[in-house]
């Protein structure tokens, strides 16, 4: 029983739940039409799995860093290393076998590969060590994490991906980790401006209202971003005749069927900033996604738009 104890701890170290922000490697294959070819896929899935092992040691690494602030906050103090159930040192050496064996691996898949992971480890590092420190550094440095996934995804897979494409990843990104910083700081509301510092001294510079704005920003440039996207992406339609249809009818059904993914991404961006303003959620964005069935719902039916639109 105890062994079966230790193990679940050391999984809750690693943060499984976390792995979905990996998907975004997928991002390029999926919209480059190549989600199917078995050679491209396989190099692509091989590293989601580099990231999800490379996530893991930055996660953990950052515990070690934050044992002190964890114990302090509402949800934190939860974990496995906050709670002292797995020791500094046993930590410390899975997070350096996972980031050793994630650059290796990264390295034989392709020298390029190594160098997008390379560089989002060192950010992440920086992050723990003294970004998240500077306010409107550490929003920015969370979301160059996502983007960099969608990066190395595009490099893996040899797919291009649209310049309105990573704009809707950076924009997306932004409002991810703006929720975020809101969510944490209503956590805190019934805290003293000392002790928010002492949990996360850049929370004590946000404002309520502050993070509404920037939040309300990257929602609007998400929507739109997404939106030109998938109105200058082609996927081919069925042929059909302008004889008995309108020529801008018969464009759109040929030509534009990306568009109707619009409807879940603007309800799924409505649903979340109801879960960030009235349900207070939004400190874990997987979380929040896992637990709104609605939202994932959103998503499920997003994804097979995409899907089907693109391939079928």
């Amino acid at each position: 029983m105890n062994l079966i104890k230790l193990l679940r701890n050391y999984l809750r170290l690693l943060r499984p739940r976390q792995w979905t922000k990996n998907l975004a490697v997928f991002a390029a294959i999926t919209f480059g039409g190549n989600l199917f070819n078995f050679p491209i896929s396989q190099k692509v899935f091989l590293g989601f799995f580099i990231f999800c092992g490379l996530s893991s040691a930055i996660y953990i690494i950052n515990d070690i860093f934050d044992i002190k602030k964890d114990r302090l906050h509402p949800f934190k103090k939860f974990r496995p290393l906050a709670q002292g159930n797995i020791s500094i040192i046993a930590a410390g050496i899975l997070a350096l076998l996972l980031g050793l064996f994630s650059l290796i691996f990264s390295f034989l898949i392709d020298p390029a590969f190594f160098i997008i992971t390379l560089g989002y480890l060192l950010l992440q590092l920086s992050y723990t060590a003294f970004l998240k420190q500077l306010m409107i550094i550490d929003i920015l440095a969370l979301a160059a994490g996502y983007i960099l996934r969608v990066y190395a995804g595009e490099i893996v897979s040899g797919s291009h991906i649209s310049a309105w494409l990573l704009l809707t990843t950076i924009s997306l990104s932004l409002f991810l980790v703006v929720g975020k910083r809101k969510s944490e700081l209503t956590l805190l509301r019934s805290f003293t401006i000392s002790q928010v510092s002492a949990t996360r001294k850049t929370l004590s510079h946000y404002s309520e209202s502050l993070l509404d704005v920037y939040a309300s920003i990257f929602a609007t440039s998400t929507f739109i971003s997404y939106a030109l996207f998938t109105f200058l992406e082609n996927p081919k339609g069925p042929a059909l005749s302008s004889e008995f249809l309108p020529v801008t009818i018969v464009i759109f059904l040929q030509k534009k069927w990306l568009m109707l993914t619009i409807i879940p991404v603007v309800y799924g961006l409505m649903r979340y900033l109801q879960d960030i303003y009235e349900k207070h959620e939004g400190e874990s964005p997987e979380r929040v996604i896992f637990s709104d069935k609605q939202l994932l719902a959103a998503l499920i039916i997003w994804t097979i738009l995409v899907i089907g639109i693109i391939y079928l």
